[in-house]
């Protein structure tokens, strides 16, 4: 006997409320199991049961087949927009809460979610671009830098962010937004350099090029490989090459017209990263893990503990290279810790684990040794491949040590032992299940 149409019509708009929730996690950069697990909670807190979801890098489906003899209802939904806000990831999070807690029915998630995503952003632009500049600054204290490398260091991740917002507005591919970014930022170090200010040059183009390193895509591609996906980890870690690769691309670009122009850059050794002494490397981590979150519309209540992570997550790396472990070791060993804290401060921030990661890591990408390889491929040196390699492995050791650190911490909570044998990995965004034993039955259509 098939199923009446108004039943029908109740599975369908359940499908689409938890494709549109899956649409705007992933597009946010979580991984796919959790937005997997995100989907089926969305449905079964509706009321339905034994849904089949599938998650790639470009498209959900989603399919619900009531008996045996009957097809299967199937809903597919495409990503193809992609603008990190967390601001909005953090709203959705706590809908799909309310959700699962039955505090909303679907109808009224149906409606937040929809009020969610026509909002727009949560700050003017132009505080964004503001942030960014924080950014730069940031990195320019975590390297080091003088008062004069710092300011310069803030202009030029600035340009970077206004460049590559004219030529997103104009719908130019990423790719080219990088090339065009990592330009801006090696012919500003060449103008200072040519002017003659004792400014080291490698720390202006490091502090701006970081903003252009794909940090939110490796971390949802390590997760994606850890936990089962590999198509959709494919699919991330090319999306995050091609990116760094424009940023490569224009800073050897950058490189090469400073040449041709006979302007000296100086060089650099192979060897350790010159990073800052801990007063002023603790107080750059914490002020460029604050600005990346507020750059991200993230919740206010929650950047001061982003910022108390970063100074942590640079404390723990300085004091792990000075007892020479490497620097790759070094990074892993402060991505874990990022990962064991955030667990427990983005539960009293009221904001998801994913937030506090992503935004806290950025102090520790290697924007340094990316530059390092760069310069010496440029002076014909053999060991600039080395540097790039080194540069790939601690963004490895950065994404597995997050991930590491949640699943040490995650088994500490009483709601995770007792779903341990369910759990395909640790979640990054919404709830880790919805009660079922409690929920009230639909009601058949008379």
């Amino acid at each position: 006997m098939a199923e009446r149409p108004s039943e029908t019509n109740e599975i369908y708009r359940t499908m689409d409320l938890a494709l549109r929730i899956g649409e705007l996690l992933l597009s946010s950069g979580a991984g796919a199991a959790d937005v997997a697990a995100q989907m089926d909670n969305v449905a079964q807190a509706c009321g339905l049961r034994g849904t089949s979801t599938d998650v790639t890098f470009t498209e959900l489906a989603m399919s619900h087949q009531a008996r045996v003899d009957e097809p299967a209802l199937i809903q597919l939904r495409q990503v193809r927009y992609r603008q990190v806000d967390f601001g909005h990831l953090t709203e959705v999070d706590r809908l799909v809460r309310d959700l699962a807690a039955e505090r909303v029915t679907r109808d009224e998630a149906s409606i937040r979610l929809k009020k969610i995503v026509s909002s727009g952003h949560s700050r003017p632009r132009w505080s964004v671009t503001l942030g960014q500049g924080l950014v730069g600054a940031g990195v320019g204290m975590v390297l080091g830098g003088d008062w004069v490398v710092i300011g310069i260091a803030l202009v030029g991740a600035v340009g970077v962010d206004l460049i590559q917002r004219r030529m997103s507005s104009r719908r130019w591919p990423v790719f080219y937004q990088q090339v065009a970014g990592g330009l801006f930022a090696t012919l500003l170090a060449a103008g200072v350099a040519k002017t003659g200010l004792d400014v080291a040059p490698s720390r202006v183009i490091t502090a701006s090029i970081v903003l252009l390193l794909a940090g939110v895509s490796f971390l949802g591609a390590v997760q994606d490989a850890l936990t089962g996906f590999p198509l959709t980890s494919g699919a991330r870690i090319l999306e995050a090459v091609i990116a760094t690769a424009g940023a490569i691309a224009g800073v050897s670009g950058g490189l090469t017209l400073a040449r041709v122009l006979n302007i000296g850059l100086g060089t650099l050794d192979p060897g350790a990263v010159r990073f800052a002494e801990l007063p002023m490397l603790t107080l750059g981590g914490a002020l460029t893990a604050a600005a990346y979150a507020f750059a991200s519309y993230v919740p206010y209540r929650a950047i001061l503990p982003i910022a108390f992570i970063g100074a942590l997550a640079m404390t723990v790396y300085y004091l792990a290279a000075h007892h020479r472990v490497g620097t790759n070791w070094a990074s892993g060993v402060a991505a874990v810790v990022i990962g064991l804290v955030s667990w427990v401060i983005s539960g009293r921030a009221r904001v998801p684990a994913l937030v506090v990661v992503t935004t806290a890591i950025v102090p520790l990408l290697p924007g340094l040794s990316i530059y390092r390889g760069l310069a010496l491929f440029g002076a014909g040196n053999s060991n600039g491949l080395l540097a790039l390699a080194n540069a790939a492995a601690i963004l490895i050791a950065l994404s597995s040590g997050v991930l590491l650190g949640q699943y040490i911490a995650q088994p500490l909570k009483r709601e995770a032992r007792r779903l341990e044998s369910r759990l395909s990995g640790p979640r990054l965004v919404g709830p880790l299940s919805v009660r079922t034993g409690r929920r009230r039955r639909r009601k058949r259509p008379s």
